[in-house]
This record gives C-alpha cells, structure tokens and sequence, in this order.
C-alpha cells in the first residue's frame, strides 16, 4: 500500500499504524518511508524545512513535497546530506533512508549501507519472509538500532562432510538506546531437515520465538538479552545450532547485509573426511563469481580458518571440493 501524504501547517496529523513506518523503511519507496516519518512526528513541511535549517540544510518546501508524494527523488550523491539530515530530523535509524534512494542511486563508499536478504541471496527469500513477524524486536524494523561490529563462527563437520554444528559468537553496537535482543536467519541446505535443528542460547542471551520455514529449509529465531541497551553500549552474545540429521554442503558463508569490522570462520573437518580444496571467498550477490578467491590451508588435524575485515554487504564464507 502507498500512503501519499502531506501534513499541512496548524492541521492535526493522523496517527500512523504501529508497522507502517516499519514496513515503509525495510520495504519502501523512498516517499511512502519519508511521509510515514513525518506524519509520526507530527510536523509540517514549513516546521521540517526549519529543522533542516538548524542542521545547516536549506531545501525548498517544495522539494519536500515532491519527496514525499514520489513526484521527484533525491539526487544522490547531490542530496545525500539532505537525506541524512532529515534521518536525524524525524528520529530515524542512520542510513534508514539512504537506502531506499535506490541501489542505482547510492553513493559509493558509504559507510553503513544495509541491503535486504533478497538483495544478496534470492534463495533465501521464502526465510526472510518470516522476519515480518519480528518487526519491533531490537528496533524497528529488526535489527536496525544494532550495528554488527564482530562475528566469530565455530563449524564443526561430519567423517562424511556434512555441518553438524556451529556455534556464532557476535559483537554488537548499540546504535541508539533501546535494543534489547537480535534476530538471526539461519539457512540450511536444501534436502535438510530444518524440524531437526536444535537452537541453543549461550553467554549474553536467551532464546525467544523460532520460526522455521519447512519449503525452503530454514530458520529465524530471536536472542534476547537481560538488559536493554543504551547508545554506544557493545554487547557480546552466542549461540549454537546443532543439526541432527545434516546435509552435505559444498560451501558455507554469512550473509552480511550492512558493513562490519570483522569476520572469522573456523573450521574442524573430520581427519578422517578432508577436502581436497577450501576456498576462502567473497561475492557481492548469490550466483555471482566470487570478487575473492584465496585457497585456505586445511591441515591434517581437520583446521581451516578463514578471516575477513571491512566487509561491505556481501557473501563471505568457504566453499569446500569434496572428492
């Protein structure tokens, strides 16, 4: 549904549904985002063009009308200041509405872009459906108020290749005070049986919902903290996910969908079943060919370990050759 809405100076704003933002900003447009914004905090254009004037942005009112109702679009990287300022403005998470300008559109080099899990990973589309009933969960939409600055993953493997196990301990920033938990996505290989994976919290959390997705294989649950959080506070948490009944799978990586500082994989391979190859790589989309592709050393006690930094959104992970 688009909402194409302009609140006139001295008139009442009507109230904005609970989920409406938070849909507007994961779905978009960009207009139908900005106008749920301003009709939440109740301003008109005159009063939010005032605003802007004391961020150092002057923009006609017109303009903001236009934005709103879809008529015109910022010009990126031209309006990017503009754009961030009316984030700041209307209390909204950073690069909240960078993004929906258009991946055509974005600037290059910024520095916190988040992507959806369609964008990276078509596959993954049926699980991330299931991430409409976590809106509100560590902000809204989930997720969005905690920045991932730091994922370790421990994966353990079968004496027939397939991943038993694997253990994510994660380092998160507090982006703004309020997160009180975090929402993963988890997908299995596709003739795995997703009933049979069994989630445990460990240090820093404890488990909330799980939905699994039976077609596609896998799983969003939420880890919930003691404490909520407030802005520039770091929290570290983990959990593991045990698979009873694995799949043998011929790569494994994360899907990081905004920038993070650091990413360790560490594998334990079978001495008994060991790759011919382990390919450290990245690929800024699913199916695409790799933009890294470094051979790992896995030695004859089963270790392999791979290390990323300064990622931007992407896949990074393995992929292994098996005889």
């Amino acid at each position: 549904m688009r909402h194409d809405v302009q609140v006139l100076a001295g008139a009442q704003p009507a109230p904005v549904p609970p989920g409406d933002l938070a849909q507007a900003l994961r779905y978009g447009p960009f207009d139908r985002a900005l106008a749920a914004a301003i009709r939440r905090r109740g301003l008109s254009l005159s009063r939010l063009r005032a605003h802007l004037r004391s961020h150092d942005i002057t923009i006609a009112q017109s303009t903001l009308s236009y934005w709103q109702r879809g008529l015109r679009h910022p010009a990126v990287p031209r309006a990017l200041d503009t754009v961030r300022a009316l984030e700041r403005v209307l209390q909204l998470p950073e690069d909240s509405l960078v993004v929906l300008t258009g991946p055509h559109q974005r600037a290059p080099g910024l520095d916190r872009r988040v992507l959806s899990i369609a964008e990276l990973s078509q596959s993954w589309a049926p699980t991330g459906a299931l991430l409409d009933e976590f809106d509100g969960v560590s902000g809204s939409p989930c997720n969005s108020d905690l920045e991932v600055v730091t994922v370790f993953d421990d994966v353990r493997l079968t004496s027939t290749g397939e991943i038993a196990e694997m253990t994510s301990t994660m380092a998160v920033r507090a982006r703004r005070s309020g997160p009180d938990g975090f929402v993963v996505t988890h997908q299995s290989e596709p003739e795995a049986d997703i009933d049979t994976v069994r989630l445990r919290a460990g240090d820093g959390c404890r488990v909330g919902r799980v939905r699994k997705q039976r077609s596609s294989a896998g799983m969003v649950f939420e880890l919930l903290f003691d404490r909520k959080l407030t802005e520039g506070d770091v929290h570290i948490f983990s959990f593991t996910l045990v698979c009873t009944t694995p799949v043998r799978a011929p790569t494994f990586y994360r899907v990081i969908r905004g920038r993070m500082q650091t990413y360790l994989i560490r594998l334990y391979f079978d001495p008994a079943m060991l790759p011919v190859r382990c390919t450290r790589v990245e690929r800024a989309r699913e199916g695409l060919t790799p933009t890294v592709s470094e051979p790992l050393l896995c030695g004859p006690d089963g270790f392999a370990c791979a290390y990323f930094e300064a990622l931007d959104p992407s896949l990074a992970g393995v992929d292994f050759l098996w005889e």
